[in-house]
């Protein structure tokens, strides 16, 4: 097993790689323990928390609202849960989310840690402290910046994943290496096969060359000050694609980054040739690289992110492969690149 640990202002994380699901219980150390999961995770692994009070939620984006962590709150309450109890959100990134932001804000926060069950949870949902809900269709609009106590990533779950839900997680693993580590870059390149097939020592090397990058920026930037902004890279236009296009978030997110790649031409700061490779690698691992877009509705979504300030956008882009900035890019410049690129993937 590898370890990893945040020690943030919100609490302090121990990121756990290669332990088992069926340890859980040694984690589970309060008084009380609340499982929050959703029915495929326990049809697949609930004999192995049974002994818990389970909470069942819905899938797929549309449960990411205030009325469903609503009800988490009256289940709680049925449950008599309180600050001496711990609440373990076994999932996906949407099941971490609506578990950490329920924890963190019932009774003022009580304990919360995740198992992480898909790719995208394992390299990036669960690490970092961001929890958050959607509203009136736009992503993570309500949400809080606190730790869970701890996150475990199982690799044997990630062969129960359908294609499409593996692709997901991929493109946050390429997010990771465009915006921080050539050479990491270049091993996807050359391996994509292998990590494609689930091979443990693949499989085990990108989790843990992911968690390695995300941990050391959130150390360095827990709220999203500065440098972790550049985790962001894709996820502008990304969010705005998910929102209007329907796609899962990985796929919205890969076309974010081609976008972001081909801006960073536009702008004379990347090669061509970079843009290219970045793009070719998304296809490698199955991912979606045109969609049929409504610009209108796009730059709609887009005005209403989490980083715009007035007329300006903090927008990722790069220099390199392995180099990423942040610059403010006003949303006239930003409306006339979306035109011209929609074009293109429409």
């Amino acid at each position: 097993m590898k370890t990893f640990r945040i020690d943030g202002q919100t609490g302090n994380c121990e990121i756990i790689l290669g332990e088992s699901i069926s340890n859980l219980n040694k984690y589970c150390n309060r008084e009380k323990t609340v499982i929050i999961t959703d029915p495929n995770v326990n049809f697949h692994y609930g004999n192995l928390f049974s002994k818990f009070s389970v909470i069942i939620t819905g899938t797929g984006e549309e449960c990411k609202t205030l009325d469903i962590i609503k009800d988490i709150y009256k289940q709680f309450l049925e449950l008599q849960v309180d600050r001496l109890s711990l609440i373990v959100g076994i999932g996906g990134g949407i099941v971490c989310d609506i578990t950490g932001f329920a924890a963190s804000t019932y009774m003022r926060g009580i304990p919360f840690g995740f198992v992480a069950t898909t790719l995208l949870a394992q390299v990036d949902a669960s690490t970092g402290g961001k929890n958050g809900v959607n509203f009136e269709g736009y992503k993570n609009i309500i949400g809080t910046f606190n730790q869970p106590e701890f996150v475990i990533c199982d690799f044997n779950v990630l062969k129960t994943l359908p294609h499409k839900e593996l692709s997901c997680g991929f493109a946050e693993v390429i997010k990771h290496a465009v915006i921080k580590d050539e050479r990491y870059f270049r091993y996807l390149e050359e391996n994509y096969s292998e990590i494609l097939s689930l091979r443990k020592n693949e499989i085990k090397k990108i989790v843990q060359d992911s968690i390695s990058i995300k941990t050391e920026i959130v150390q360095s930037d827990e709220k999203e000050k500065g440098n972790r902004k550049k985790l962001n890279f894709g996820h502008t236009l990304g969010h705005g694609i998910e929102k209007i296009a329907g796609l899962p978030h990985g796929e919205a997110v890969a076309l974010g980054m081609i976008f972001a790649s081909n801006f960073s031409v536009l702008r004379g700061i990347l090669q061509k040739n970079d843009g290219e490779r970045i793009k070719k690698l998304l296809k490698k691992f199955n991912l979606s690289i045109e969609v049929k877009l409504n610009k209108k509705d796009l730059m709609n979504a887009i005005k209403k992110d989490k980083k715009r300030h007035s007329a300006f956008i903090d927008f990722v882009l790069l220099e390199k492969i392995g180099t990423a900035r942040i610059f403010k890019v006003s949303i006239d410049e930003l409306d006339v690149a979306i035109d011209e690129w929609v074009m293109d993937v429409g």
